[in-house]
C-alpha cells in the first residue's frame, strides 16, 4: 500500500485542482480520464516492472522521482503541443495558446497527424511484443500453439526475424496508403526500437541493464501507450490541463503500480502475467496499425487489454494451485509409505 500513498497524494490534489478549474463536471471527466489512462496502460505496468527489475535501485528511484513529472507534464502535455507543432509548422508557444484558446482548432490539427502517431506508435510496441517472442530465453508458454510451435522455433533462428515481420507489415501499410509520411513514421518506430535495443545489449552487464538506456526505453514505452489516450482523451475534454491533470493522475498509478510489482516479484508469483500483457501490447498495436484506416473506440481498447491480462492472471493462479495440489499429494504418499516402512 505504501507504493500507492504518493499517487493517492497526487490524485486528491489533481481532482481539487481539476475542480478548481471546471466545477464537478470537470472532477467527473477527470476521473473518467484517469481511470481510461489505468485500463489502457496496466500493461505497460507489467511490461515496466520486468525491465526495471533488471536495473540497479538507483534507476529504480529514478523511474520514479524523475518517470512522474516527465510522465505527467512531459508525455502528457509537452509531447502533444510539440507534434502539434511540427505538424503544423507553429512555434511552440503559438501552439500552447492555440491550445488554450483555440482547443477545438488544436484538437483538429492533433487529429490530422494522427495517422502518423498510431504507425509510429504501432511500430514500437510490434517490436516491443515480437521482441518477447522470439525470446528463447522464457521457461514458461502461456499460449503453447504459438510459443511452443516448431514455426516460430524456426523462425526465431533467422537473425532479426522480428525486424523482417515488422517491415513486411510496414510495407503492406505504406502500400496501403502510399503515405511517405506514415512510411517514415513507422520505420523510425522500428528503428529506434533497434537502437535502443543495440545500445542496451552493449552497455549490460552481467544481466543488468544501464540506467539511462533503460530509463530512457521506459519512456519511449510510456510514450506510445500514451498516444491513444491523449487523442482519444478529446472526446471527453478539449482543456489541455483537464487531460493532463486526468491522464497524469493515472500515470502515475500505473507507475506505482510498476514498483509495487517490481518489490512483490509479482512476474514471479504469476508466471503469465508477463505473457498476458504483451500479448496486450500486441493487441494495441494491431489496433493502433487499424486506427490508421479506421477509427476505433478507447474503451474497446482498454477492454481487451484488460481481459487478456485478467485470463493471464486466472491461468497463473489455477496452475499454481494445480502444482501445489501435486506437491501435497506427494507428500502425503511420501509420509505414508514413510509410516508404513516404520510399522513393518
Amino acid at each position: 500500500m505504501r507504493n500507492h500513498y504518493s499517487s493517492i497524494i497526487i490524485a486528491i490534489l489533481g481532482l481539487g485542482l481539476a475542480t478548481y478549474l471546471g466545477g464537478l463536471s470537470a472532477l467527473y471527466i477527470t476521473a473518467l480520464l484517469a481511470i481510461l489512462e489505468i485500463s489502457l496502460s496496466f500493461d505497460n505496468a507489467v511490461v515496466n516492472a520486468k525491465i526495471l527489475k533488471t536495473m540497479e535501485t538507483k534507476w529504480q528511484k529514478r523511474f520514479i522521482l524523475f518517470g512522474i513529472p516527465i510522465a505527467v507534464f512531459g508525455m502528457r502535455f509537452a509531447f502533444p503541443i510539440a507534434i502539434v507543432a511540427i505538424a503544423s509548422g507553429m512555434g511552440v508557444m503559438e501552439t500552447f495558446n492555440t491550445a488554450v484558446e483555440s482547443p477545438d482548432e488544436y484538437h483538429h490539427i492533433l487529429l490530422s497527424v494522427e495517422a502518423l502517431i498510431f504507425a509510429f506508435g504501432g511500430a514500437f510496441l510490434l517490436m516491443v511484443f515480437l521482441g518477447f517472442l522470439f525470446d528463447r530465453s522464457r521457461e514458461d508458454t502461456w499460449i503453447h500453439m504459438v510459443e511452443a510451435s516448431r514455426t516460430l522455433e524456426r523462425a526465431g533462428e533467422v537473425k532479426g526475424a522480428g525486424i523482417l515481420i515488422a517491415s513486411a507489415i510496414g510495407i503492406g501499410i505504406v502500400s496501403s496508403t502510399g503515405s511517405y509520411e506514415i512510411a517514415y513514421a513507422f520505420f523510425s518506430g522500428i528503428l529506434l526500437y533497434v537502437a535502443i535495443s543495440t545500445i542496451d545489449g552493449l552497455l549490460s552487464v552481467d544481466g543488468i541493464r544501464n540506467g539511462l538506456i533503460g530509463f530512457l526505453y521506459l519512456e519511449i514505452l510510456d510514450a506510445s501507450f500514451s498516444f491513444d489516450g491523449v487523442i482519444g482523451a478529446f472526446a471527453l475534454s478539449s482543456n489541455i490541463f483537464i487531460i493532463m491533470i486526468g491522464l497524469g493522475i493515472g500515470a502515475v498509478f500505473v507507475r506505482s503500480m510498476t514498483i509495487h510489482m517490481v518489490e512483490k516479484d509479482t512476474l514471479a508469483n504469476y508466471r503469465y502475467l508477463e505473457h498476458g500483457a504483451h500479448y496486450a501490447v500486441l493487441a494495441l498495436a494491431v489496433i493502433m496499425l487499424i486506427k490508421i484506416f479506421v477509427p476505433i473506440s478507447e474503451v474497446l481498447v482498454g477492454t481487451i487489454g484488460v481481459t487478456i491480462i485478467g485470463v493471464s492472471i486466472y491461468n497463473s493462479i489455477s496452475i499454481n494451485k494445480k502444482e501445489l495440489k501435486i506437491e501435497i499429494e506427494k507428500e502425503v504418499i511420501t509420509s505414508a509409505k514413510t509410516n508404513t516402512h516404520k510399522e513393518g
